[in-house]
């Protein structure tokens, strides 16, 4: 994947800018599953291109629970006022957050 999704969701600012992110948040899954096709990782750490949950539950899962803990801000995040990209930093968090 050629495209930084922490970049990405960062510069997220329109409803099409978040639309184009979910574009690549799912071209990035179906990289990494080529990947894992030809030369799989370890059942214990995330996949080729970084994705720790690999299903649409423990997606949705990791992607609430980083919401949800991250609603005030983090230590190394300030939450933006931004709805489009507050939403894309949720989704990219349900690719890495366990």
């Amino acid at each position: 994947m050629t495209q930084d999704l922490h970049d990405l969701a960062d510069s997220v600012e329109s409803e099409q800018d978040l639309l184009n992110f979910i574009e690549a948040l799912k071209l990035d899954r179906n990289d990494e599953e080529e990947k894992e096709k030809v030369n799989p990782s370890s059942s214990y750490g995330s996949g080729a291109n970084g994705w720790e949950n690999g299903n649409i539950v423990s997606f949705l899962d990791a992607a609430v629970a980083w919401g949800q803990a991250s609603i005030n801000g983090l230590e190394f995040y300030k939450k933006t006022d931004n709805p489009w990209k507050r939403v894309a930093q949720i989704l990219h968090a349900g690719k890495f957050y366990e």
